[in-house]
């Protein structure tokens, strides 16, 4: 069986769950071919998904859905009413309605869902300054990816036939949700630069970003193209670029969704069939 292993992965979780989901299905005797659509450059080049078999699409969770430029890029799609299946990673806070959202994009592109699955990984805000889920994924979260391969081989052959069960809506309008995804703009009140300070100009941050927002001469993001991913903060070799200071609203965070820190780490990935 031959896959494309699609993912957007701005600060590195997904890209970590790419990976070990890939070595399991080459465990299992399947061809991978992984594709990284992070970058704007990447997501701008077309993918003939003729050749495989089936489909996996990986993704970060921002504010209840996948990333606008993820979204977008998907609806760009034909499936050809080949199976696929999903992979969300989220820093511990507001999945759903990711799982819904992105299924009906994808459906409607002519794919068949057969599975998803979500995943924790470090909150991208930790960069700033919070504490959402340090040193995730992990081996835990690894099991359940493996788990998650076996069992979707399985849809993917054909041996279960069964298709991704109903999930969880919302009665939040598209408006709404545009609203809440801008929430994360009330946190990050500094966009990523460098204040003014020098670097080698590796241009590492200009080529990862998915929206062409970071401008590396001038070591600043533009506050119009910017979708708060961080990647080029992450992908800095000299942690040259910064954001404010977020440790202020992390407590305000943990109240808003009547969790505490202890309580957040005893969250489990999850897998959807």
């Amino acid at each position: 069986m031959k896959i494309a292993l699609v993912y957007f992965s701005a600060t590195g979780n997904t890209a970590k769950m790419a990976q070990v989901i890939k070595e399991h299905f080459n465990d299992l005797g399947s061809a991978v071919d992984e594709f990284d659509v992070t970058a704007h450059a990447d997501h701008e080049r077309p993918i003939d998904f003729k050749p495989y078999d089936a489909c996996l699409f990986g993704a970060p969770i921002h504010s209840w859905r996948a990333p606008r430029v993820f979204r977008n890029w998907l609806r760009t799609l034909d499936g050809g009413r080949r199976k696929c299946a999903m992979f969300f990673t989220y820093g511990g806070f507001g999945v759903h309605p990711t799982h819904y959202s992105t299924r009906k994009i994808l459906t409607d592109r002519n794919f068949i869902v057969v599975a998803s699955a979500e995943f924790l990984g470090w909150h991208t805000f930790n960069l700033g300054g919070w504490r959402a889920m340090a040193g995730r994924p992990d081996e835990s979260d690894f099991a359940v990816a493996r788990e998650f391969v076996e069992r979707i081989c399985r849809r993917f052959t054909g041996e279960d036939e069964g298709i991704l069960g109903e999930m969880e809506k919302t009665t939040y309008t598209e408006d709404e949700l545009d609203q809440i995804e801008a929430f994360r703009f009330g946190i990050l009140t500094t966009l990523p630069t460098r204040n003014g300070e020098d670097c080698s100009m590796c241009m590492c941050c200009e080529e990862r970003c998915p929206t062409g927002a970071i401008d590396a001469e001038r070591g600043e993001a533009d506050k119009d193209k910017c979708i708060a991913c961080l990647g080029c903060v992450a992908a800095c070799p000299e942690g040259a670029l910064h954001i404010n200071d977020t440790s202020g609203s992390w407590a305000g965070k943990l109240a808003m969704e009547g969790a505490d820190e202890e309580e957040m780490k005893k969250k489990q990935s999850r897998i959807y069939f």
